[in-house]
């Protein structure tokens, strides 16, 4: 999947988008929803896939919010031609949580899809539909875009809370020779996550010497699917985690949607420890409770990755880990979907490396012939 940078947008220009949805109900819920907000523009709506390529080159959007149960042209369908057509126009999908809902739109999310918001069923009332889609949908529609009034000094402003420490320079053998030869890999990631990690754990080949845990911001049901679909196609085993697994090499583990995922050492064994304590910035599972719980057991013996996302999940806990003396490896901005969340931990200078995505596993891989 190709990477589409931010776009900056000019003074009085906004977002344009096109609302695909077989429902009319739907495509009038969404219109209203984005109406309301002056950097958005909705400039037409589709009942299909059809429809939605026709419009396209008159309306020249540039987010498209894209059912996945369509007559005459489907959602997926739609989704490959518009990759090939299209490759910079953003994609949100609209999902229904249920396992086939997940299923499909996790296969959406690899195919290269930019994001998905969840539809509610039985919301209760319109309003509650309606407050519930500017919440999501327009966060998820803003993240790639550089709005007229933000500045670079103002691009991350999470980042400017934490303690600027001095630049990184890029590491060498002398960097590595005074870090702790590392006992984990910790990887946090969102906007963008299944297709980075489908693209970097399948080469982690077997006998890799660590073991891998991974927060990616998603919900229940979309996390065993993501487990399922790495495990297929990676030589370690990828599982959902469980409440008291070990914690030991060959294995990764991800997050189950819903919980935090933390550890907890009892003699010489690290086990899981999954909890439904309050969100961490908005999410829960959080990056910042799991790097904060690995340092605890883990100390600085610990790579940790952050990968492309929206917001600023990771920065406290990539700072506590890099107090420990733990390596911080950080998705550059080319590469990612969102450099959001490495954004915000590149710019607190708390970085060992800053990497482009297909980079990663190699650092990854020296780092841990070290262990």
């Amino acid at each position: 999947m190709g990477v589409v940078n931010r776009r900056s947008l000019q003074a009085g220009e906004r977002v344009r988008v096109l609302v695909v949805d077989d429902s009319v109900v739907i495509r009038r819920l969404v219109t209203h929803a984005l109406e309301h907000d002056e950097e958005l523009e909705v400039v037409g709506a589709a009942a299909n896939g059809l429809i939605a390529l026709r419009l396209i080159p008159q309306l020249n959007p540039d987010v498209l919010t894209l059912d996945i149960e369509m007559p005459e042209m489907d959602g997926m369908e739609t989704l490959r031609r518009l990759r090939r057509e299209y490759p910079q126009l953003r994609v949100i999908m609209f999902s229904t949580l249920t396992e086939r809902g997940a299923a499909v739109t996790l296969e959406a999310l690899i195919l290269g899809a930019d994001d998905y918001v969840t539809k509610a069923s039985n919301e209760g009332s319109l309003d509650q539909s309606m407050i519930r889609l500017r919440e999501e949908l327009i966060p998820k529609i803003k993240q790639f875009f550089l709005m007229p009034a933000k500045t670079s000094a103002t691009r991350w402003p999470h980042a400017a809370q934490v303690p600027a420490l001095p630049p990184q320079q890029p590491a060498g053998s002398l960097e590595l020779s005074r870090k702790q030869p590392p006992k984990v890999v910790v990887i946090g990631v969102s906007t963008g996550g299944p297709a980075a990690l489908g693209s970097i754990l399948p080469h982690l080949m077997a006998g890799f010497p660590l073991p891998v845990l991974v927060v990616q911001h998603m919900p229940p049901l979309f996390t065993r699917f993501l487990a399922d679909r790495l495990h297929a196609s990676c030589p370690l085993s990828v599982e959902e985690a469980r409440q008291g697994d070990l914690v030991v090499a060959g294995k990764i583990l991800i997050a189950p949607g819903d919980f935090h995922l933390k550890v907890a050492a009892r003699g010489s064994e690290v086990h899981v420890q999954l909890d439904r304590s309050p969100l961490l910035n908005f999410c829960r599972p959080a990056v910042d409770a799991l790097f904060s719980s690995i340092a605890e057991v883990y100390g600085g013996a610990v790579v940790a990755v952050i990968l492309t996302g929206m917001g600023h999940d990771g920065l406290r806990g990539a700072e506590v880990l890099r107090a420990q003396g733990a390596s911080i490896l950080v998705q550059d901005e080319a590469s990612s979907v969102v450099w959001g969340m490495p954004g915000a931990v590149a710019t607190a200078g708390l970085a060992d490396r800053v990497l482009p995505l297909d980079q990663i596993v190699p650092e990854i891989l020296r780092r841990s012939q070290r262990a």
